[in-house]
């Protein structure tokens, strides 16, 4: 057994992702690709990382961390496997466990270093060309497809301001993209899903004809792409009822969803009711609050979860109303709401 796989064996959460790869080959239908996926090296992986929107000064340590062929062919297998598993789960919203367990990539024992940080970046530059095929398929503009690339480019980013290291955290969040579910239309993205158990009730219980099962898009905040102001949350809705209708008709998506500590209604009990965060949760309809999660709340609104909270700036209305409710013994819990989705036509 090489060294890569004898560490990845060796801690619970990469073995299971292992087994889940093993399985994924062992089940593989008809529409697996027959031959290996190739993962990019040197300028081709470059090229990719231009195409994901890295930025020029972690493009050069990323094509660094990735190892040779002969070096570290673990390595190179275990990147090729998972694209084929993204390939094979291309456009499914319901993966088989096995598949969706294969591309759900853990983090790596920190000894593997910065090939083990930017494992995933090596896996989804091969699943690139793949990706682009289906989306030129489904008819989904240049553009929009360059959007939501751009997505890994801004979470390699995010993870040297956090950590100031290359790498992907989390390393799994963007196989949504590379699996053609998600797509970034304007200030917002849109992922094409499903209702669940709990939260399909609820919209069936306020009278709409819809329930567990039915299709419907997830709406997910991303950063760096300006001010969550209404206008723009506007124009974003509106152009995800002119797009989902036309790229992918044979799936009705008359509600839309957002599972967020942005929904949490005591948000709106401490912030004005002009700000741009409290307009959004307004939008929708609040299914249910989630469990308490403080953690979550201060890792978005600080970038990170100091060993004391006393350390955190606080500098905005929003820091000081998230610290100020932990310290009187309150807990943030996030929510989930729903909305209709407006007519495209």
């Amino acid at each position: 057994m090489s060294e890569t796989l004898a560490r990845l064996r060796a801690r619970p959460e990469t073995a299971a992702w292992l087994d889940a790869l093993d399985a994924a080959d062992a089940s593989a239908g008809s529409g697996y690709p027959a031959r290996t996926i190739d993962v990019p090296v040197g300028a081709a992986l470059a090229g990719a990382l231009r195409d994901f929107g890295v930025l020029e000064e972690d493009i050069g340590p990323i094509v660094a961390a990735l190892p040779g062929q002969e070096d570290d062919p673990a390595t190179h297998d275990l990147a090729s496997r998972t694209a084929r598993a993204l390939v094979e789960a291309m456009g499914d919203l319901h993966p088989a466990e096995e598949s969706g367990a294969a591309f759900a990539i853990p983090a790596w024992p920190a000894e593997t270093g910065p090939t083990g940080r930017c494992f995933a970046i090596f896996a989804y530059a091969a699943a690139l060309p793949h990706l682009r095929s289906y989306h030129r398929g489904h008819g989904v503009p240049d553009d929009v497809t360059r959007a939501t690339v751009a997505d890994l480019g801004r979470h390699v980013l995010v993870h040297r301001r956090r950590y100031g290291t290359v790498g992907l955290e989390p390393q799994g969040w963007l196989s949504l993209h590379l699996r053609g579910l998600l797509f970034q239309l304007g200030r917002l993205q849109f992922e094409r899903a499903t209702l669940w158990e709990r939260l399909g009730t609820a919209v069936r219980a306020a009278g709409e004809p819809f329930g567990p099962g039915d299709p419907a898009l997830s709406v997910h905040i991303p950063d760096f792409s300006g001010p969550l102001d209404p206008t723009a949350c506007d124009a974003a809705f509106a152009r995800a009822a002119a797009f989902f209708p036309r790229q992918f008709p044979m799936e009705r998506h008359a509600v839309a969803f957002c599972a967020s500590w942005l929904l949490d209604p005591h948000l709106a009990e401490v912030l004005p009711e002009t700000s741009n965060i409290v307009r959004f949760q307004r939008r929708f309809q609040l299914a249910y609050r989630t469990e308490p999660d403080d953690e979550s709340t201060v890792r978005f609104v600080f970038g990170h979860v100091p060993a004391d909270l006393a350390s955190l700036p606080r500098e905005t209305t929003l820091q000081r109303a998230v610290l100020d409710h932990i310290a009187a013994g309150g807990h943030w819990r996030g929510g989930v709401g729903w909305v209709r989705v407006p007519d495209g036509n």
